[in-house]
């Protein structure tokens, strides 16, 4: 790691190159050239037609990420932004993680971590990732939305918020009124909540179980600095219709940062220089911001 003297060093990756990673990487870059950083990118540019993913598109993006956990974890860069990837492509040449997330906090070795997305409205980490939702309810537990809660208290300390007020979703509507709808809120989130006050004391607020219909709403307006949500749609459909084109996604409990565009490959745009770099360049400037703290 960078002694406060020398400038941080942040890796990128150019995501599958038959999308738009190469292009908003380009132009993101090209608005950071007067940044206090050094930008150092994890290979090069695979050569492919734009919009016509393959095999080998997905094998380079892979073979890049691998070069960013490697130099992540060996401390050659303090952070790292990296491109959109295509999933499905990705798993068909034998990638064994549901994504990104998953992969980085393998390869670093760490249990502990969390998906965070983060915009200049809302801020939402999540309990449950990239599980089918009729999965969610039997996932949920309360020391996920105490790590989560935890996870992202730090993150918001690191970005220089002393005292975070942090929301905690319900997962049925209405909260369950009652237990009506749901017991989740009586025996997974209550109890979370009530841990974590005790676990962040003068560190953080926590409410919940808070109405899941109106929570968000009230986040983007300030009440409260993040929430946590109990399932992924949930926490991104009123994220991407607020912040769609400066969302970033981060994962939380890395020893090192890692963040991304919360956006896809685009093959359908790729090629067209039409693609907006705006979720690129938020995530690097989000990356220079934690790493001033």
């Amino acid at each position: 790691m960078n002694s406060p003297t020398q400038l941080p060093v942040v890796g990128y990756t150019f995501g599958d190159p038959a999308g738009v990673g190469p292009e908003v990487m380009r132009k993101a870059l090209l608005e950071l050239q007067d940044s206090p950083a050094h930008f150092v990118p994890m290979g090069s540019v695979f050569p492919c037609t734009p919009g016509a993913p393959s095999a080998d598109t997905a094998k380079a993006a892979w073979e890049q990420l691998e070069s960013a956990a490697a130099a992540l974890k060996e401390g050659r860069i303090d952070a790292v932004v990296t491109a959109p990837v295509c999933k499905e492509n990705l798993q068909k040449v034998g990638f064994p993680f549901p994504g990104q997330t998953e992969f980085f906090a393998d390869r670093l070795g760490v249990k502990n971590f969390a998906m965070c997305l983060t915009g200049k409205n809302l801020t939402v980490g999540l309990c449950t990732i990239h599980v089918a939702l009729e999965q969610v309810p039997r996932l949920l537990s309360t020391e996920t939305i105490q790590q989560v809660g935890l996870l992202l208290c730090e993150f918001l300390h690191h970005l220089g918020n002393p005292m975070p007020r942090l929301a905690v979703a319900a997962l049925n509507p209405h909260k369950g009124e009652g237990g009506a709808f749901g017991s989740q809120e009586q025996t997974i989130i209550e109890p979370a909540v009530l841990a974590l006050r005790k676990q962040l004391g003068s560190r953080a607020s926590v409410d919940g179980p808070c109405v899941p219909d109106s929570v968000y709403r009230e986040a983007a307006s300030g009440l409260y600095d993040a929430v946590i949500a109990p399932y992924h749609d949930q926490a991104l459909i009123p994220l991407k219709l607020l912040d769609f084109d400066c969302a970033v996604n981060v994962t939380l409990g890395l020893p090192r940062l890692r963040l991304s565009p919360d956006h896809g490959t685009a093959f359908d745009i790729a090629g067209k220089n039409i693609a907006n770099p705006g979720s690129t360049l938020h995530a690097f400037r989000l990356a220079l911001r934690y790493l001033s703290h």
